[in-house]
């Protein structure tokens, strides 16, 4: 694991607004916006709200009409708009990444850029590749091209960070991969957050999104105006208006199942083999095991198979033919939602749970997940009964100070 120097700077937007010449509105107005140090902060809002431009303000990709951008305890709004860039590491939708330089190459840009020693930028495109779950001797060498998208977006995070900057801006980042590699990418960003504890500000549209990775979420409205900027579990509970509401939308308690990680709830061992074991020792073990299943793993520790009794007699002792390939995983930085969309895949309702390069941990079975999600259930119909008692205390109040106020207007006329 890397050693980091560098962990989150402080942002802070100052009535931040960008107007375009020959346009009657602002395209952003007058954004005010305090972002703690090392945190995630999802903006999200419908198209054209400016929640890009917003972003891209930051690193004056886009420069500001007028307002003010301070990072730590620096006002950038003047700065060398390129010194600044190379301060503030940028991840993009399809990576980014300049197809004829290779991995290595494309990570070690900036850091060349800035004026690392050649043997400090080698050793650091290894750390990054390491960071993000790469082989250094398999992708070194390799050219964009020969990756896959969700591998090209890894390289994509591990370029923005090389330099080891305070502060990372992602744009829509996982917004053109499928759906599967998604979650995945999204699951190494939160890891990746435990260990740098960077400041993220990152733009989406997609609002389970934004509650899966945010610490904090701010919806926009038209130009960038904050409709409201708080928790996930805030905007859940408790939207401030029909605009929010919307973006919400209905089964908010099933929502907050990506609040939860996987990591949180109990993981349970499973017998296991691997495909160097014996036939006759993976068979005993079918066989005297108190499951009447196993999970094979691969050379690298990797699920493979789910193996019944009887699978090995049936495909006539042949580990090729014998069981169920493995479809689904999920990391212990997937959410519950992830692993319960995995589990209702699954006919025996379980999933497998993996570490960073895919190694077998454990299993969560649906169990596990329907106990879970009955607490969060339970928790919201609380939350939502304190919220209606303080509702009619509040209007009480309010009866009784207009009351008084009738009485006091009473005796005085009298």
């Amino acid at each position: 694991m890397p050693e980091q120097t560098t962990t989150g700077a402080a942002i802070q937007l100052e009535d931040l607004t960008k107007r375009y010449p020959g346009s009657a509105v602002p395209a952003v107005d007058d954004v005010t916006m305090d972002i703690k140090a090392g945190e995630i902060v999802i903006l999200v809002g419908p198209s054209g709200c400016g929640k890009s431009t917003t972003l891209k303000m930051i690193n004056r990709l886009i420069e500001p009409t007028s307002g003010r951008i301070r990072i730590g305890d620096e006002d950038v709004t003047d700065m060398d708009p390129v010194r600044l860039r190379r301060k503030v590491g940028y991840a993009i939708q399809s990576s980014g990444l300049f197809p004829h330089m290779t991995v290595a190459q494309n990570i070690a840009l900036v850091p060349k850029m800035v004026g690392w020693s050649r043997a400090k930028i080698k050793n650091r495109v290894e750390e990054m590749l390491d960071l993000v779950g790469l082989d250094p001797r398999e992708f070194h060498g390799r050219y964009p091209r020969q990756l896959s998208g969700g591998q090209q977006q890894r390289v994509g995070v591990a370029r923005a960070l090389a330099a080891d900057p305070p502060v990372l801006l992602m744009d829509e980042p996982f917004g053109a991969v499928d759906p599967i590699t998604r979650d995945h990418l999204q699951d190494e960003l939160i890891r990746l957050q435990h260990e740098l504890h960077k400041t993220i500000v990152f733009v989406t549209h997609d609002f389970d999104e934004a509650i899966k990775l945010g610490d904090r979420i701010a919806v926009l409205r038209e130009r960038s105006h904050i409709a409201q900027f708080d928790t996930p579990e805030a905007i859940l509970t408790n939207p401030t208006d029909d605009f929010v509401s919307g973006f919400v939308g209905a089964g908010a308690a099933l929502k907050r199942l990506n609040l939860t990680r996987v990591r949180d709830v109990e993981i349970v061992d499973f017998p296991t083999a691997t495909i160097e074991d014996p036939l006759q020792s993976i068979f005993d073990k079918l066989r005297d095991g108190a499951s009447n299943e196993l999970l094979l793993l691969d050379r690298h520790n990797r699920p493979y198979k789910w193996l019944r009794r009887g699978d090995l007699t049936l495909a006539k002792g042949s580990l090729a033919r014998a069981g169920t390939l493995v479809h689904d995983t999920v990391t212990r930085d997937a959410t519950l939602r992830d692993a319960l969309e995995a589990v209702l895949t699954d006919n025996a309702g379980r999933v497998a749970v993996t570490g960073r390069r895919g190694e077998y941990t454990g299993v969560v079975d649906m169990a596990t997940l329907m106990n879970n999600v009955h607490e969060l259930l339970d928790a919201d119909r609380l939350d939502a009964i304190e919220h209606r008692h303080e509702l009619e205390e509040q209007r009480a109040q309010q009866t009784r100070r207009e009351q008084e106020g009738t009485d006091s207007a009473r005796g005085a006329s009298a």
